[in-house]
């Protein structure tokens, strides 16, 4: 067979393959509406550079969407591992653009340091960095676009003729179908079982109600003070963060470091590293998440350095505590780590109220485990 003819004999196959797609899918299988499109493509591995890596790989939606396999989240590449813990996209879509408060702090954005200003912008982030899908340029993420006929014949109906012709305008029309996708009620459905509680379906243990009553209080512990949006604490769409930025002294996660080989005392500026903030007072300090689906979506702090919720709150109490045998991790059973970056630590949110005995620690614990999803229910039973 000569050059040509075997050209042609493959492009013909390629030809019948497309006529052979159509007439079994049928054209109802071309998503109708930015949700549907952005929901394929939250699922497509095509879109990273060796074909292995989609945004559910690491906001996985049967974990809360966030990333199960570990501290960190490995890369398109088989090899790379980053330095930060996957966020969930869980409740994403409500976190407010990044922007400056009323008394001037910064508040919102998308990523752990709000780096990325809106969801939209966040959606373009993973596809081009190097270390997670891999993809060279926003030309080579659209062409990829271009090769799926359901692509070719959706981003055209939805956002204009040509649209998979421009880089930029096809990029950007991907952002907003995947971004679609995430402010759907399957990212945000309120209904865990506090939720239930608030609406009169369910009860709450006599444990849960005390971690409740300690969650909110501003005696016994200070965790509303981040972790509550609403002005009253009975509100139905309670997020369980204010989307402020604070350092509150995560120590450092030898362990990742170990992994991914980031050198041991290198430290992540946080909200420092956002190319909008230009000030050395706000080194260190991290968006404040979401706690919901917080039981099921380990591992915990911006570097995942903890494995369990009980620890975190146990890292909470060191603050309030002079004992030092409650100063150890017990998932290493050597101290806590020091800060990373001391002198912009959250003291002021951080030392209030008496140290946490052991039974209002797991009260705190049950609580939170009562701001799970249904649909994530089942998770808590392994623990």
């Amino acid at each position: 067979m000569t050059i040509a003819s075997k050209s042609l004999s493959v492009a013909l196959s390629a030809a019948l393959a497309l006529v052979a797609f159509f007439a079994a899918a049928g054209p109802e299988t071309v998503p109708q509406t930015p949700e549907a499109l952005g929901e394929r493509l939250f699922f497509d591995t095509n879109l990273s550079a060796k074909r292995t890596q989609a945004c559910a790989s690491c906001h996985n939606p049967d974990y809360g969407f966030a990333d199960p396999r570990g501290m960190a989240s490995p890369g398109d590449d088989g090899v790379s591992l980053g330095d930060r813990n996957a966020p969930t996209a869980s409740y994403a879509a409500l976190i407010p653009a990044f922007h400056r408060g009323a008394d001037g702090a910064w508040v919102g954005g998308q990523f752990l340091d709000g780096r990325a200003a809106t969801l939209e912008d966040q959606a373009g982030g993973p596809p081009l960095n190097p270390i997670e899908m891999g993809m060279p340029d926003k030309a080579a993420v659209v062409a990829r676009l271009r090769e799926d006929p359901v692509y070719v014949a959706a981003f055209p109906a939805l956002y204009g003729a040509g649209v998979l012709e421009d880089a930029e305008a096809g990029y950007a029309a991907m952002t907003r179908a995947i971004a679609a996708f995430e402010r759907t009620e399957d990212f945000a459905p309120f209904d865990s079982r506090y939720d239930r509680w608030l609406r009169g379906e369910a009860d709450l243990t006599q444990q849960e109600e005390l971690g409740r009553l300690l969650f909110f209080s501003q005696q016994f512990t200070n965790c509303a003070e981040c972790h509550k949006l609403a002005k009253t604490e009975m509100d139905t769409a309670e997020t369980f963060t204010d989307h402020s930025y604070h350092n509150i002294g995560t120590p450092e996660n030898r362990a990742l470091r170990a992994m991914n080989g980031v050198p041991l005392g290198t430290v992540d500026g946080g909200l420092l590293d956002n190319p909008a903030v230009d000030d050395p007072a706000q080194r260190g300090k991290f968006r404040t998440p979401t706690l919901r689906n917080v039981a099921v979506t380990p591992p915990y702090m911006h570097n995942g350095v903890f494995g369990d919720l009980r620890t975190v709150i146990l890292f909470y109490n060191t603050y309030n505590t002079k004992a030092e045998a409650r100063k150890i991790n017990p998932e290493t059973g050597a101290p806590f780590g020091p800060p990373p970056v001391p002198d912009t630590v959250s003291l002021d949110k951080l030392e209030i109220g008496p140290a946490l005995d052991d039974q209002r620690i797991d009260a705190l614990v049950a609580f939170l485990k009562t701001l799970t999803d249904a649909r994530y229910e089942h998770l808590l039973e392994d623990q």
